[in-house]
């Protein structure tokens, strides 16, 4: 029984030691955004850099099996992220046509990507195969608080926050571990959550609206 304790124990610590090295730069990121984030008075975020671009659509683009004005959404894409500068995750595209018969009058088909900190919205006149991109930057400050928030920032960003979240879980739960054959320590250690918990309390029923 002492063996299987000095055992737990020891896979504790080691859990407790490596993953806080492994959090470290990751836990210090979040910790600041989070400032950033609470307080947004006090960082002045970079101004927007805003720039358009022109470019040419294929004409074959614009078209596709289901109609002659219906483009090919997955070759437009594909060709927008290939020939332009923009980046991020593709929204869903809006056609709008206005036909005589079997002519188009007007037609315009317009879609945006959004990323951490990024939007471009991308404009393009059907008649003329003409595309008008504008693309905006928001900053350094915009990116990393939209990191922290896992906005606009892909699926796979999103499990690193999951992953990093329940690493922190684990960190917590070893550290408590390590605690607890240390009655004393424990005690003390139990007084001050309490102090810490009753506090947290206190501020959110008291001043929190």
């Amino acid at each position: 029984m002492v063996l299987k304790q000095k055992n737990v124990q020891l896979w504790a610590r080691r859990l407790h030691i490596y993953i806080s090295m492994a959090l470290l730069l990751i836990v210090l990121f979040f910790a600041i955004t989070g400032i950033t984030l609470n307080r947004p008075e006090l960082f002045v975020s970079d101004t927007p850099s805003v720039t358009e671009q022109k470019i040419t659509i294929p004409t074959s683009l614009l078209s596709s099996e289901q109609g002659q004005f219906v483009p090919n959404k997955s070759a437009l894409i594909s060709y927008l992220s290939k020939h332009t500068d923009v980046r991020g995750t593709a929204s869903g595209i809006e056609i709008f046509t206005d036909l005589e018969g079997d002519e188009l009058v007007e037609g315009e088909i317009s879609l945006d990507y959004k990323g951490p900190g990024y939007n471009a919205v991308v404009f393009i006149d059907m008649t003329t195969a003409q595309a008008n991109i504008e693309i905006t930057n928001y900053g350094v400050i915009a990116l990393l608080n939209d990191l922290h928030k896992g906005r606009n920032s892909g699926e796979v960003w999103k499990w690193f926050i999951d992953i990093t979240a329940a690493l922190m879980i684990c960190f917590v739960l070893t550290g408590v571990c390590l605690l607890l054959p240390k009655k004393k320590t424990l005690n003390t250690s139990m007084k001050w959550m309490s102090f810490g918990s009753v506090i947290t309390a206190i501020i959110y029923i008291v001043f929190v609206p």
